[in-house]
């Protein structure tokens, strides 16, 4: 469910034209809904209600800060994978008793930031950050509460770019150095291990691979409680998939009542780490046409969005819908809608048929709230988008558009 919706041939987020919003601030634009992201958030952490249990939205899916405080109030946590995620986390206001550290490349200052703020725990994912963590903590006086990320070897059944829980993939470590590697932690200063972890893919649309998943986690809870170690939390990552056109992804409340029946003897709080499931369908690009072109092979819209702005579609070849933004009625057509980027991967939609676009009109470009803006950059030094946060008949600029001065900003004058 989202908060966009057609009415009378015009699209509107919330209470608020579409077209206004990019009359006002210009395209490309994400727009963000305050009501969607409510609504995502609440029906997420509310599957797990049973359960003693912690909702740590994902920053790398959605980073922008007026975002992350609206989700904060909600009662939302961080999962973080950088030092740059830590403050924008702190800086929004979370609490960092509700931030965990995940990630396969911590950095050393990274780590004595989080360790500063005193945050609730680090996945940890290789002996050489375990030792260097034990090290980093000794140095600063204080201890790390940490878990280990396991690589349980299942198939999430997803995009192989986003699976990250079968042996090939770079991330966690091995089950079968587990035990191993939680007897080192147990003996190392500085280290505290309180969790075990686990994070296996992204935009999963069934429910059994987090229960296979969460079989082999438990079975190894089992043996670290028998090694005289008290894990405290379970952190099943996230990854819960979204319908960005024919899937049908389970709904939070089917996921949360397989882990309650599955954990409802256990004294465990269960770490849930959503991004993609909360912020993807609260989010839109819009984009105005440029131009229309033909060969005699393919018919062209290029759009003022490129693959700068939202990078899926060309790295994942990832399906997002789009519609036009005022229906204008006209024959349907088989086009690809691209971007002016010099690169032939530059396109938003391959082979879609759209009512026929001319230029100057708007489409939207929708499921952009995740992995969107966050993945932008400003190749062909392209300035980067505005966003824009709607809330019932209101919206605010949450982030300014870059300009060509922002582009030079950080560079010596010549």
């Amino acid at each position: 469910m989202h908060h966009f919706q057609e009415r009378n041939g015009e699209l509107w987020a919330e209470e608020v034209r579409v077209a206004d919003l990019a009359r006002e601030y210009g395209t490309p634009l994400y727009v963000y809904s305050t009501a969607t992201l409510t609504r995502h958030f609440q029906a997420f952490d509310s599957a797990f209600s049973q359960l003693p249990h912690l909702t740590c939205f994902s920053l790398k899916s959605n980073s922008n800060l007026h975002v992350l405080k609206l989700l904060k109030e909600l009662g939302a946590g961080a999962d973080i994978v950088s030092g740059g995620e830590l403050h924008r986390a702190l800086m929004a206001g979370m609490d960092p008793k509700q931030i965990v550290f995940s990630g396969v490349g911590k950095q050393e200052f990274e780590m004595q930031a989080a360790l500063a703020a005193d945050i609730l725990m680090f996945n940890v994912e290789s002996a050489q950050e375990l030792e260097t963590l034990s090290r980093l903590a000794g140095e600063m006086n204080t201890t790390a509460r940490i878990s280990l990320r396991i690589n349980p070897d299942v198939d999430p059944k997803t995009h192989p770019y986003i699976s990250t829980g079968l042996k090939k993939n770079k991330f966690g470590i091995q089950m079968s150095h587990a035990l191993e590697l939680y007897a080192r932690a147990r003996d190392l200063p500085g280290i505290e291990p309180v969790g075990i972890d686990c994070h296996i893919g992204s935009q999963l649309t069934q429910v059994s691979p987090f229960l296979d998943a969460l079989d082999r986690l438990m079975a190894l809870r089992s043996q670290l409680v028998d090694m005289g170690l008290n894990i405290k939390y379970l952190d099943i990552g996230g990854g819960l998939g979204i319908t960005y056109g024919e899937e049908e992804p389970p709904h939070p409340s089917e996921l949360g009542q397989a882990l309650s029946h599955a954990l409802q003897n256990e004294d465990l709080t269960l770490i849930l780490e959503p991004g993609r499931v909360i912020a993807g369908n609260a989010g839109i690009l819009v984009s105005r046409v440029l131009a229309c072109k033909s060969t005699d092979d393919k018919n062209f819209a290029v759009v003022d969005a490129a693959m700068n702005d939202l990078l899926r579609p060309s790295l994942y070849s990832a399906y997002h819908r789009i519609a036009e933004v005022r229906a204008n009625r006209r024959p349907e057509q088989t086009v690809d809608v691209v971007g002016p980027i010099c690169e032939t991967g530059d396109f938003l939609a391959k082979d879609r048929i759209l009512p026929g676009l001319q230029a100057d009109d708007l489409i939207a470009v929708f499921s952009a709230g995740a992995y969107g803006f966050t993945m932008s950059s400003q190749y062909n030094s392209r300035p980067r988008a505005a966003e824009v946060l709607v809330d019932k008949d209101r919206a605010r600029l949450i982030r300014h558009r870059e300009t060509f001065a922002d582009l030079l900003r950080l560079e010596e004058n010549v």
